[in-house]
């Protein structure tokens, strides 16, 4: 499960064995997990992180999604 980024206390990272799944996030903070479809950005699970929370990550995702994008794509070797 490589972590890719780190920003205020969230781990953003992805599973070894999700690769056939379009191109996502996970990101893990103190409160839960949540993943995010990363073309076009949208939630696509929550486990427990507040809507605050979430929109802080969702914009954190927007901020960096070229690189998560190119982080996901040359981990699964799209």
């Amino acid at each position: 499960m490589p972590t890719v980024l780190r920003i205020k206390g969230l781990r953003f990272h992805f599973y070894s064995d999700e690769g056939t799944e379009p191109a996502h996030i996970h990101v893990r903070s103190a409160e839960g997990e949540c993943k995010f479809w990363l073309s076009p950005i949208s939630l696509a699970r929550n486990r427990g992180i507040p809507s605050h929370g979430l929109r802080e990550i969702e914009r954190m995702v927007y901020d960096n999604q070229q690189f998560l994008l190119e982080k996901y794509n040359e981990f699964h070797k799209n």
